[in-house]
């Protein structure tokens, strides 16, 4: 039999590996957007619509899912299974049998309210039973303190998170193009984008085992202080060298996402034993919402400052969010994170 660390290691490899698949329905429509547009004869408001509506359908899935407790009252893994199957159906049926934009808009959004993979997973020792359907029990998690604050991090988080990986690529094609870099500068702004996005998974895995050792507040309020800053700083750092702006955005990469995995840690440990599934959900919904909002809004401070400070309205989450977490830090609740390692 194998031993209790291998067989962790085993679910957490499958679990990750169960959502990478998952996650290629999201970002199937983006892939396949330009063919798409041209296959349809697309607008671009229509084009941006198939992207939108997954997040839109997210959002309104994860809240009815957080209302109605859904996620403590199912267990987890075949919850996930069904979701994931069903979202695989209504992608398979944009590709056989949508020609157009609004039953393709649609599909995409039940393609968001979201692995028969992830059903190989056993039931871990600190998996809740499954709850009774408590239609109170979002009222009690919006009314707990810690949970509260935990919460206000991650939404400064996400304010900032999906605008920056978003929109990065344009920024790096008026920054290379206004410093003169010599070659395709939007071939290269591509690698660099690609890069920043990648650098997340290191500065994840850095961030957990610091976490466990000096604190989440701590992990997670000096990654918002750096990433916020990089959003004042790329202002400074538009048209200087590659060089230059290459480390900038690794470093605002490594540290964007590094807190990330943190948040939802600690809403675990601060919340409901009974409800930590519907904790985690509600949690994740209005993130997601806030990412619809912040997306929308830098094109258009784009439209008036330029690129180059595009991102600064970006800095209002991570300050936020900053602020939440020495909060937390601040009050008897946090000697629950990270067994007393606040």
């Amino acid at each position: 039999m194998e031993s209790t660390p291998n067989r962790r290691w085993r679910a957490l490899g499958i679990i990750a590996l169960a959502e990478l698949l998952v996650m290629s329905l999201w970002f199937s429509a983006t892939a396949a957007a330009p063919e798409l547009a041209v296959a349809w004869d697309l607008t671009p408001a229509e084009t941006a619509w198939l992207t939108v509506a997954v997040q839109l359908g997210f959002v309104t899935g994860a809240l009815l899912s957080a209302l109605l407790t859904v996620s403590d009252v199912v267990q987890p893994r075949y919850l996930f299974a069904g979701s994931a199957l069903f979202g695989a159906a209504v992608t398979a049926a944009i590709a056989g049998v949508v020609e157009s934009a609004l039953p393709a808009i649609g599909l995409r959004f039940l393609t968001g309210v979201a692995g028969v993979l992830v059903l190989a997973v056993e039931e871990g020792p600190y998996q809740a039973p499954s709850a009774p359907f408590d239609p109170r029990a979002v009222g009690r998690i919006l009314r707990d303190r810690g949970t509260l604050l935990a919460n206000a991090g991650y939404f400064g988080h996400m304010w900032e998170l999906y605008a920056v990986w978003t929109w990065i690529p344009i920024f790096l094609v008026a920054s290379l193009t206004a410093a003169g870099v010599e070659g395709d500068a939007t071939r290269i702004a591509s690698v660099l984008a690609f890069a920043t996005i990648a650098m997340g998974g290191p500065g994840a895995v850095a961030a957990g085992y610091g976490a466990d050792r000096l604190g989440r507040t701590t992990i997670t309020s000096a990654s918002l202080l750096v990433s916020g800053s990089a959003c004042l700083g790329a202002g400074l750092v538009f048209g200087t060298s590659l060089y230059l702006t290459t480390a900038f955005v690794l470093i605002w990469g490594f540290t964007i996402v590094a807190d990330s995995a943190q948040f939802s840690a600690c809403v675990t440990e601060l919340a409901e034993p009974e409800y930590v599934g519907t904790a985690l959900t509600l949690q994740t919904a209005v993130g997601f919402l806030l990412t619809t909002l912040s997306i929308q809004l830098l094109p258009l401070v784009a439209a008036f400052l330029g690129w180059r400070w595009a991102f600064v309205p970006l800095a209002i989450g991570p300050a936020a969010g900053t602020v939440a977490m020495l909060w937390l830090r601040s009050l008897p609740e946090s000697r629950q994170l990270a067994s007393g390692n606040r």
